[in-house]
């Protein structure tokens, strides 16, 4: 019988280069965890994240990035074809996740749960698009869900009291 999941570090992944991405690896880091596309106009925010686990990364953030093809079929290439475009042409050295499903009956657990810990705006679960942002603490749990427009840059506020507390 499955025990049901109480925090993010009771998730697994896989990465983008296929090998497997135990969350509790992350045990007792802060962690933003981003569905990401790579032909969105949300796309730039890659070079943002980029810069705030460059910036936060050793205090003990992670950014953690899930390619997804749900919205716009804005990112319908294989793994090795996002990861190829994400390092070069955006650097991206934080890890990233094999293509998911964030909405839906096969959405992946993990984004199952992040949706219930942090509804949208009236409660909706859905992630309406691209780049929807969430936050989780030192403990696991979800602080904050950000929109799509929310910018990298305008999360440092958040991310450094998660890293203090």
């Amino acid at each position: 019988m499955n025990t049901p999941a109480t925090s993010a570090f009771d998730f697994e992944a896989t990465a983008i280069d296929g090998s497997a991405f135990p969350f509790t690896a992350q045990r007792g880091c802060v962690l933003l965890i981003v569905n990401t596309a790579s032909a969105c106009g949300f796309t730039p925010q890659f070079a943002g994240l980029e810069e705030l686990w460059q910036t936060y990364g050793e205090r003990g953030l992670t950014v953690i990035g899930f390619p997804c093809n749900q919205f716009g079929s804005q990112d319908p290439g294989s793994d090795i074809e996002i990861g190829t475009f994400c390092r070069s042409k955006y650097h991206v050295s934080f890890p990233m996740m094999s293509k998911v499903e964030v909405n839906g009956t096969d959405a992946h657990p993990l984004w199952k749960w992040l949706k219930t810990s942090a509804p949208g705006i009236l409660g909706t679960e859905g992630i309406k698009w691209n780049f929807t942002k969430f936050l989780v603490g030192r403990d696991g749990q979800t602080l904050k869900r950000y929109a799509p427009n929310d910018t990298p840059a305008s999360l440092k506020a958040d991310i450094e009291a998660a890293l203090s507390a």
